[in-house]
């Protein structure tokens, strides 16, 4: 195996034996094939659109599959067994299709032709030479570009799934899924430049799909209020609800109203509690743990079941391993698995009947609230106190301090830099790079909250529809707004947002706690030289860099 898809990639430069995640060398390489049939079915569905001939269940499984194949989604060998095969059975009707209607393809030998093997150990040995290693081109900076493009696009995958779950779809999206996949296979040559430009594209889609996700949400669930959220718990039966899917929450709490069982949020779950059509049950109450790389020493303390809901799953502990079950994309081997039925729905019995099984929380705790729902309807509801705020200089500086959380040593920096930002600045902050600081005790300006939680890591279009809506206030370029942006990242979302950002033309982003390794130094010089991009120092360094000898 050979993987550097996440920030902790081991030693810096990538796994080879074991994922950092707990990913096994088995998985990586089936993940890796799967990626290679997605191409050979994106090179036939692009003919495909080309020639009027498309499938919604091509669509839907384009985005379902890179998603994945996305840090900590799925660790069942089996899953991606049955996933290449699917893939390649839809790209082989999908070919007939094509030709029964009088069309040529013409496509090179390659993903398009391949024929999987029958069984797990020739799939595996087919995979061998289909890794991230083996990409058609003997240049490292287009390689660099290749492999940034594939984890932008897995980024783009996550929430396009989300969106299409809750009936929202856009065929550019899926379209450029296709573009992009069947780049470097399908005969044309290609240079430096190029695969910049499809890779500044990729932020453009990510773009166009976080906004449709945000569509799908609020048009849904309602637009976020500011909604404060217990930290503690109270007497009674239990779930933890962990993830990122606003669907799967809300069936759940269909499926449990009246039963006399609390619903709790965990990770990137907690700005559902914004959601007027999700907090309008009773029992949905509190917020329990913080990050997902801490799930291994919170869930054993949680008195119910857990649901996983998307990625961001960790090995299970077998503490709590009777007591975990997935859902959707989400996978560990002999870890019940609730699916859905033909018209989406799942029944979620198990985890409620085994929520009636256990203790629950047999005492009332309180551990304070934190404050969250400060989506773009919110902060521009209340956009001209914001605007007269920095007029009158009771607001200095906005900082935007967000992104994926991790385990690696370094990320405290983002603990220690809210902490410092003087009491004239707002700090706005989403994904669950939050937990870092979430529950810290900012105060106020002018009753402007200086800790504003934008929401999910999807929620970025959020923070960049609140930049632009600045920027149009103050009628200045988005790059003069006494505005900052400094970022944590980990996984394959957080390289879609970076792409957007980039495509955007957002200049001076702080990135941490490292850079990825699959940026080759022509390619960082590139985004140095364009974009002012540069990797955080020290929280006293880059507040005076940021602010002056006034910070």
């Amino acid at each position: 195996m050979f993987c550097y898809q996440c920030e902790q990639a081991a030693k810096g430069e990538g796994c080879t034996k074991i994922g950092v995640c707990g990913k096994q060398p088995e998985v990586a390489d089936l993940q890796d094939l799967t990626a290679y049939a997605m191409r050979g079915l994106a090179l036939v569905a692009k003919r495909g659109r080309e020639t009027g001939n498309t499938s919604e269940n091509v669509d839907a499984y384009m985005a379902e599959s890179l998603f994945s194949t996305l840090t900590n989604v799925n660790f069942d060998d089996k899953y991606f067994v049955a996933m290449i095969n699917q893939i390649v059975r839809y790209r082989d009707e999908l070919r007939a299709q094509i030709e029964n209607t009088g069309n040529t393809l013409d496509l090179p030998e390659g993903p398009a032709t391949w024929v999987p093997a029958s069984d797990e150990a020739g799939l595996l040995a087919q995979a061998e030479d289909k890794g991230l290693l083996n990409y058609p081109t003997d240049n490292p900076d287009i390689a660099s570009l290749m492999h940034t493009l594939l984890f932008g696009l897995k980024g783009i995958a996550a929430y396009a799934d989300h969106a299409q779950i809750l009936g929202k779809r856009d065929p550019e999206i899926y379209a450029f899924f296709e573009k992009a996949l069947s780049a470097g296979y399908d005969g044309v040559e290609r240079s430096l430049e190029d695969w910049v430009g499809l890779v500044l594209e990729c932020g453009k889609i990510n773009l166009r799909t976080m906004e449709l996700l945000d569509e799908a949400n609020t048009s849904t669930y309602g637009n976020p209020t500011p909604t404060e959220v217990p930290l503690g718990h109270r007497k009674g039966k239990c779930i933890l609800v962990s993830g990122h899917d606003l669907k799967d929450l809300d069936m759940l709490l269909q499926q449990t109203e009246g039963k006399g069982i609390d619903i709790y949020t965990h990770g990137e779950m907690i700005p559902c509690h914004g959601y007027p059509e999700l907090k309008k049950y009773p029992h949905f109450y509190g917020h329990f743990g913080t990050a997902w790389q801490n799930q291994q020493k919170e869930f054993k303390n949680f008195p119910g079941p857990i649901l996983m809901t998307t990625n961001c799953l960790q090995r299970p502990q077998d503490v709590y391993r009777d007591s975990i079950y997935t859902t959707g994309l989400v996978g560990w081997p002999d870890v019940p698995h609730i699916d859905h039925d033909a018209k989406g729905w799942k029944d979620f019995s198990p985890v409620i009947n085994k929520a009636l099984e256990m203790d629950g929380w047999t005492d009332d705790e309180d551990k304070g609230t934190v404050l969250v729902g400060f989506g773009h309807n919110a902060v521009m509801g209340v956009a001209d106190k914001v605007v007269e705020a920095v007029k009158s200089g009771a607001i200095r500086h906005f900082f935007l301090v967000g992104g994926c959380d991790g385990a690696k040593p370094g990320r405290n920096y983002y603990t220690e830099f809210v902490e410092k930002t003087p009491k004239d600045t707002v700090v706005l902050t989403l994904a669950c790079g939050k937990f870092r600081f979430f529950d810290k005790q900012l105060g106020d300006i002018g009753g402007i909250p200086r800790l504003l939680d934008v929401g999910q890591c999807n929620d970025a279009y959020s923070a960049i529809q609140i930049a632009l809506a600045l920027s149009k206030a103050f009628d200045t370029p988005v790059n003069e707004l006494p505005l900052s942006m400094i970022l944590s990242w980990y996984e394959q979302k957080a390289v879609a947002i970076l792409l957007t950002l980039l495509y955007l033309g957002i200049k001076d982003i702080r990135l941490g706690p490292t850079l990825p390794a699959f940026i080759t130094p022509n390619v960082l010089n590139f985004l140095v030289e364009n974009y002012d991009i540069k990797p955080i120092t020290t929280p006293d360094e880059d507040l005076k860099a940021i602010l002056g000898s006034a910070a």
